[in-house]
């Protein structure tokens, strides 16, 4: 009788031993998506295409995939927004597309259009088909600084336009937030690095852990290139104020976030009870995961009512449907512990003349081992003032021409959360979109034609007027 190898005790922890970290919304089937395709009015001025930042011919991509035609959809959606893929996981729908749908003023079930998109864009996806080819070389050079959002959708159209481009990159892998700080089972890892391997492939530069002002100055990068974007993100979390803010067991929300994407689980122990302070789309993101990776107890604690939060509607229906618990018309004031987290104590506040003032002896403590902050980051602007020289608003965040997305320096654009202070992929995509045709015309001083592909008509999209004329490709 052989020797029994004897099991280790624990096993490492993999993301199959936390389901609700998986994949939340299945993706359609076929004959699921060919019926929900059916119910699309095409709708001629199409509310849907106009509450698109990017502007994707909804009404087309839905048609196409009706006709059987899930790679011909993709293509039209790709044209718009070459982060059309995690955009179908990841885009606020019912505040954009989904909720400008006709069926919603007969108070119907608007058409899923997102889950349309993600058909689509994962028929393409698995069958490794890159649509598009880089255009005929204009003779100009671009830098990137940035592979996040904005600026891989910013290199994808240039390389189209035929403009080198070189991409700096401070992490050792591109997709910005989409790799390393959207929520696991809305967006993988792998689902975004397979995006950004499609946009890379059109003949992009990309140099990997540089950090612009230390590894290579911003001055040197204008001077070697024609043109220059910015699409650097936002810095660091913000920080509460309070003693005790550093000790271990306190997170930034972000970091805390990506340790799951990487999967590294070991590194943020389940613990019995998280804190998460603040109410945005992030603060849920941080919430759900630590419901989902066990949790027992998980509260989020926020300075105004439910009313008053920055979570989109769905986003607060998912941490509810979560048992998340809530801490309405708090604020910390101190973390509580002397090694590690041991509690947190909160005063309630009220509103006198448009201030929240704190009550009154009204002080109570929270035991937790675990604090995340999720009370929004910092813009670049002390490093970008010194780095760049250009003009920022009182907030820190780069001035741009509202058209162009040019900056104060003739060869420097920007967009994303650079000069919105943080919104969503999808408006990053666009402003990406936008500053590739504007630099091309300020590089080479000319128009675009129509062998660059129909895209250029989606940097407006549909007005009132009817549809955007499409250039064919």
């Amino acid at each position: 009788m052989g020797s029994v190898v004897p099991k280790p005790k624990s096993q490492p922890k993999t993301i199959a031993d936390f389901p609700g970290l998986q994949e939340m919304v299945p993706a359609m089937r076929k004959e699921e998506a060919r019926v929900e395709s059916s119910r699309c009015l095409t709708c001629f001025d199409a509310p849907c295409v106009t509450a698109c930042p990017t502007h994707i011919d909804i009404p087309r991509f839905i048609r196409q995939i009706n006709s059987a035609d899930p790679i011909g959809s993709a293509v039209t959606i790709l044209e718009a927004n070459p982060l059309g893929h995690s955009c179908a996981r990841v885009c606020p729908v019912e505040a954009l597309c989904e909720g400008s749908c006709v069926y919603m003023g007969w108070h119907e079930k608007p058409i899923q259009i997102g889950r349309l998109q993600r058909y689509a864009t994962d028929v393409l996806h698995g069958e490794r088909i890159q649509p598009f080819t880089p255009g005929k070389d204009a003779g100009k050079k671009a830098a990137v600084i940035g592979a996040g959002p904005s600026g891989l959708s910013c290199a994808a159209y240039l390389r189209r336009l035929g403009v080198a481009v070189t991409v700096f990159e401070a992490k050792p892998m591109p997709g910005g937030l989409n790799t390393y700080g959207i929520a696991e089972y809305k967006l993988s890892k792998p689902q975004s690095l397979e995006e950004t391997e499609l946009v890379l492939d059109l003949g992009a530069d990309v140099r990997f852990g540089v950090r612009i002002g230390k590894d290579i100055q911003f001055d040197k990068i204008v001077r070697e290139f024609d043109a220059v974007f910015l699409g650097v993100g936002l810095g660091a979390g913000q920080a509460l104020g309070v003693p005790g803010e550093h000790l271990p067991g306190v997170y930034e929300a972000l970091p805390f976030i990506e340790r799951i994407k990487a999967h590294d689980f070991s590194a943020i122990p389940t613990g019995s009870t998280t804190v998460c302070i603040g109410a945005g789309n992030t603060a849920v993101d941080v919430v759900t995961q630590a419901k989902r990776l066990g949790t027992p107890k998980v509260v989020m604690a926020y300075r105004r009512g439910p009313e008053d939060m920055p979570a989109y509607e769905y986003e607060y229906d998912l941490a509810k449907g979560d048992a998340v618990e809530f801490l309405w018309h708090v604020v910390p004031v101190q973390v509580l512990g002397t090694k590690a987290v041991t509690g947190i104590r909160f005063a309630r506040v009220t509103e006198k003349g448009g201030k929240l003032v704190p009550v009154p002896k009204s002080e109570f403590d929270v035991p937790c081992d675990r604090i995340v902050k999720a009370i929004g980051q910092k813009a670049q602007g002390d490093t970008l003032r010194a780095l760049s020289g250009l003009d920022l608003d009182p907030k820190g965040r780069v001035v741009v021409d509202a058209k162009t997305l040019a900056t104060s320096n003739k060869k420097v654009w920007a967009g994303g959360d650079a000069i919105n202070g943080g919104k969503e992929v999808v408006n990053a995509a666009a402003d990406g979109k936008r500053a590739a045709l504007s630099i091309y015309k300020a590089v080479t001083g000319r128009q675009p034609v129509p062998e660059h592909g129909y895209w250029i008509s989606t940097i407006e999209g549909r007005g009132k007027g009817g549809a955007a004329k499409a250039l064919s490709y």
